[in-house]
């Protein structure tokens, strides 16, 4: 199973956020749409990502409202992506190594979607219930 596989299930919708944006706007879009990262964008272009990792980093380091610090002082920038044709292995593999939960599936500059750690889990639990099912079949004919 791929990337884009998973995004042909999930879809290809995007929340995004603009790079001033103040991090209590993040995280009322979180909550809104119950998910756990915003890409940071300016048009087409991606310039960071935000997550409710941050966001609770930034409560412990800083002693301001939340509504007084922008996006670009706590996101992460140039975050780690992946391509549509990369295998369900190959991003579990690229998520642990760098301890991240949400990957943007970009090719040529372009994105196509956003998958979680909860859509990789999901992908490779159907595959393996599938293969199962198959297993149990042919042992049982």
């Amino acid at each position: 199973m791929k990337c884009q596989d998973i995004l042909s299930v999930k879809g290809t919708s995007v929340e995004h956020i603009h790079a001033g944006a103040k991090l209590d706007e993040v995280v009322h879009r979180l909550v809104e749409h119950g998910i756990g990262s915003l890409l940071v964008m300016d048009g087409d272009s991606i310039l960071g990502i935000i997550t409710e990792r941050d966001i609770l980093r930034t409560c412990e380091a800083e002693r301001r409202p939340l509504s007084e610090i922008a996006v670009d002082e706590r996101m992460t920038c140039d975050p780690i992506t992946c391509r549509p044709e990369d295998t369900v292995a190959d991003v579990m593999g690229l998520m642990t190594n760098n301890r991240v939960r949400h990957l943007p599936v970009v090719e040529d500059g372009q994105l196509f979607g956003m998958i979680s750690i909860g859509d990789v889990v999901n992908a490779q639990y159907k595959q393996l219930t599938v293969e199962n099912h198959y297993l149990k079949n042919y042992i049982q004919s």
